[in-house]
C-alpha cells in the first residue's frame, strides 16, 4: 500500500509525533508538570510558563505534554474494547442460526441508530465517573460501527464454499468464526481501528471536558481543557493548549486512517495485489507484445484457485479470443489483468506486462489510459443517473487532464466514431434512453476516450440479438485495425470467437488447455475439449433427426480440481495417467500449443 498523498504524510507525521510525545513526555516534563508554585497561581502566558499555570501554579504546557501518554492510552483502551465487542457482535450473524442472527442484527441496528455520545454518557454514568467509566462508555459507543462493518464484510465471506464445507463437516460455529470468517476480513477491520483511535481520543476528551471522564488528581487533555475553560476569556492560552493537542491528535489519526483505508481499497478492489512469484528471464519478454501474461494465478482463501498458471500474449492489432464454458476462469483472468480481482483474492504471476511495463508498477492513471474494458452488461458500466456524454467526458478529464469543453467535444466525436446516430443527441441522453446495442457502443466509445493499447471485451455481445451482435463484432475489428490496439475477446461462444479473432485460447477449469490460430479452429483443433466444443455447434449440414452433440458431465469447481487433467472425467480418450499427472502445455505446431497426454 502506498500512502504518499499530502494528507497521508501529514497524518503519519502527526501520529508519529504523538507517539514519541507519549513515550518521552512524562520522562522529560513529569517533574515540572507536578511542581506546585504558590507564587505563580493562575498566571497567564510568560517566558517561564508559555501557556500559563493552573490553580496550584503548575505549568500548563508541561502538563499538556505529559498528558499525551495517558490520553493515548485511554483512547487505545476504548478502541480495543469497541473493536473486540463490535467485531464479535458483527461476526455472530454469519454463524448463528437464522433466529439468533436476526436478533443480533436487530440489536446492532438499534445501537447504530442511537447517538454515540449519548450512549457513551449513559454507559459512563452507570459504570461510574472517572477514567474507567469514560473508557467503557466510549468503547461501547464505538462498538456498533465495528459491528456494522464486520457484519457487512462477514456476510460476503459466509457464503463461500469453504465455509459451507466447514458447516457440512460439523465444524463448530466458534471455529468457523475464528478460522474462516475473521481472518478473511481482518485487513479492513485493522485499518478501521486507526480511524477509530482518533474518534476515541476526541470522545474521551469530550467526556473529561463534561466532567464525566478523568477525575483529579489524574488528568488527560480533556481534563486540562475543562480546568482551563473557566479562564478562557481572561487567559485563553491555558485552554487553547490542550485544545490544540486534542485537535492535532484527532486529525492525525483520522488522516492516517483514511489514507490506509483508501490504499487498501485500491489494493483489494482495484487489483494492486499483484505479486510476481518468479522474475522472468531476460530473454523471455516479447518486445512486440502489447499484453504478456506468464503463469497468472488467482487464489482465494481456503485453497480455491479459479485461475491456474495462465499464459498468453497479444500483439498489436491482434484479437485473441479467450473461450471456454462458464466457470472456466475467463472473466477472472481478465479481471486479474485489469486489476479488478475483488478482496480477498490474490493475483500472482511470473510476468504481467502491458506495453512492456509491469502492470503492478503502473499508476491507476496509466492503466486507465492504456487499458479499456468492455463488460457484458453495459448498464453496470454506465451510471443510470448521469448523462452518457458526461460519463465519457469524465474519462478525458480524469486521465488526460482535458478541460470540460474539450472532453465533451471528444465524447461526441467518440460516440460518432462507434457509428451511433446523432452522437450529440446521444451524449445528452441517460443510459435508460438507449437500446442495449447503443449502450454497448457507448461503453466501447468510453474505452476509446483515451488511446488504449489493449481492449478487453468480456462477453460484450451475450445480451444482444444476432443483428446487433454482428455490428458490435464488426466495430471491435474496426477499432483494432484503425488504432493498431490489441484486443482480448472473452466469450463462451466458440463460433463468435472463430468469426472475430486471430488467435484462440481455450480454457478449462482455470487452465489453458489449447492455443491455436483461428484458421485451425474448425479442422485442426487437437485437444479433446476444444473438439467437443466445436462438435457441439450445429451447422447447415447437421442431421436434425439426431440429438445435438453435448459434453457429458460438468466442469469441476475451482476447489475440486485434482492433480491431473481436469477434463479427464469427461474425456473419451482419458487414461489413468490423465487423472494422475497434469499435462504440460506443449508446442503442437506453429503458434499452436496443447495440454494433453493423448495428442
Amino acid at each position: 500500500m502506498r500512502i504518499r498523498t499530502p494528507a497521508a504524510i501529514a497524518g503519519a507525521v502527526l501520529v508519529t509525533l504523538m507517539v514519541i510525545l507519549a513515550v518521552i513526555g512524562p520522562v522529560i516534563w513529569g517533574d515540572t508538570a507536578d511542581k506546585i508554585d504558590a507564587a505563580a497561581i493562575l498566571k497567564g502566558a510568560s517566558d517561564a510558563h508559555p501557556l500559563g499555570t493552573d490553580n496550584l501554579g503548575r505549568d500548563v504546557l508541561a502538563r499538556v505534554l505529559v498528558a499525551g501518554r495517558f490520553s493515548l492510552l485511554l483512547a487505545l483502551a476504548a478502541t480495543s474494547i469497541g473493536a473486540v465487542v463490535g467485531t464479535v457482535l458483527g461476526a455472530l450473524p454469519s454463524v448463528l442460526p437464522p433466529r439468533g442472527a436476526r436478533f443480533v442484527t436487530g440489536a446492532v441496528n438499534a445501537l447504530v441508530a442511537f447517538p454515540g455520545l449519548l450512549l457513551a454518557m449513559f454507559t459512563a454514568v452507570i459504570a461510574g465517573l472517572g477514567a474507567k467509566g469514560a473508557v467503557l462508555g466510549i468503547g461501547v459507543a464505538i462498538a456498533p460501527s465495528f459491528a456494522r462493518l464486520t457484519q457487512t464484510l462477514s456476510a460476503t465471506v459466509a457464503g463461500a464454499d469453504y465455509v459451507s464445507a466447514a458447516r457440512m463437516l460439523g465444524v463448530s460455529r466458534t471455529r468457523i468464526l475464528t478460522r474462516h470468517v475473521l481472518p478473511n476480513i481482518a485487513e479492513p477491520l485493522i485499518l478501521n481501528i486507526t480511524q477509530a483511535l482518533g474518534g476515541a481520543l476526541l470522545g474521551l476528551a469530550g467526556m473529561s471536558f463534561l466532567g464525566l471522564g478523568v477525575q483529579p488528581p489524574a488528568y488527560d487533555w480533556g481534563r486540562l481543557l475543562f480546568d482551563g475553560f473557566g479562564r478562557i476569556y481572561v487567559t485563553p492560552e491555558v485552554a487553547i493548549g490542550p485544545a490544540i493537542a486534542v485537535a492535532l491528535a484527532g486529525i492525525g489519526f483520522n488522516l492516517l486512517g483514511d489514507a490506509l483505508a483508501k490504499a487498501a481499497s485500491r489494493s483489494a478492489v482495484h487489483g494492486r495485489r499483484v505479486v510476481p512469484v518468479a522474475p522472468a528471464a531476460p530473454g523471455e519478454a516479447d518486445p512486440e507484445a502489447v499484453l504478456e501474461v506468464r503463469d497468472l494465478t488467482v487464489t482465494f482463501p481456503g485453497g480455491v484457485t479459479p485461475v491456474r498458471g495462465v499464459s498468453l500474449t497479444v500483439l498489436p492489432g491482434q484479437i485473441v479470443g479467450l473461450v471456454g464454458e462458464s466457470g472456466s476462469g475467463k472473466s477472472l483472468t481478465a479481471s486479474a489483468i485489469g486489476g479488478l480481482v475483488p478482496y480477498p483474492g490474490v493475483v500472482t504471476s511470473g510476468r504481467l506486462a502491458l506495453g512492456g511495463r509491469d502492470i503492478a508498477e503502473m499508476s491507476d492513471k496509466e492503466i486507465g489510459t492504456a487499458l479499456a474494458m468492455v463488460f457484458q452488461d453495459p448498464m453496470t458500466s454506465l451510471n443510470p443517473a448521469l448523462r452518457v456524454g458526461g460519463q465519457l467526458a469524465e474519462v478525458a478529464v480524469v486521465h488526460q487532464g482535458a478541460t470540460r469543453a474539450e472532453a465533451s467535444s471528444r465524447a461526441v466525436d467518440r460516440l460518432g466514431h462507434v457509428h451511433l446516430p446523432k452522437p450529440a443527441q446521444v451524449a445528452r441522453q441517460h443510459p435508460h434512453e438507449l437500446s442495449g446495442g447503443m449502450r454497448q457502443r457507448a461503453v466501447i466509445a468510453m474505452g476509446l476516450m483515451g488511446t488504449p493499447r489493449l481492449v478487453i471485451a468480456d462477453e460484450p455481445t451475450t445480451a444482444l440479438d444476432v443483428t446487433v451482435q454482428r455490428q458490435i463484432l464488426k466495430l471491435l475489428r474496426e477499432v483494432t485495425d484503425e488504432t493498431n490496439a490489441a484486443a482480448l475477446f472473452i466469450s463462451h461462444d466458440i463460433a463468435v470467437v472463430g468469426e472475430l479473432c486471430d488467435q484462440v485460447v481455450v480454457m478449462y477449469a482455470g487452465r489453458v488447455v489449447e492455443e491455436l490460430p483461428v484458421e485451425k479452429l474448425a479442422t485442426g483443433a487437437a485437444h479433446p475439449y476444444t473438439r467437443a466444443l466445436i462438435d457441439s455447434l450445429p451447422d447447415m449440414d447437421t442431421d436434425r433427426s439426431l440429438p445435438l452433440a453435448s459434453i457429458p458431465g460438468r466442469q469441476p469447481a475451482p476447489s475440486d480440481v485434482g492433480t491431473g487433467c481436469a477434463f479427464a472425467d469427461r474425456c473419451g480418450l482419458a487414461t489413468p495417467r490423465c487423472s494422475a499427472e497434469l499435462p504440460p502445455l506443449e508446442s503442437y505446431g506453429k503458434a499452436h500449443q496443447v495440454a494433453c497426454w493423448e495428442v
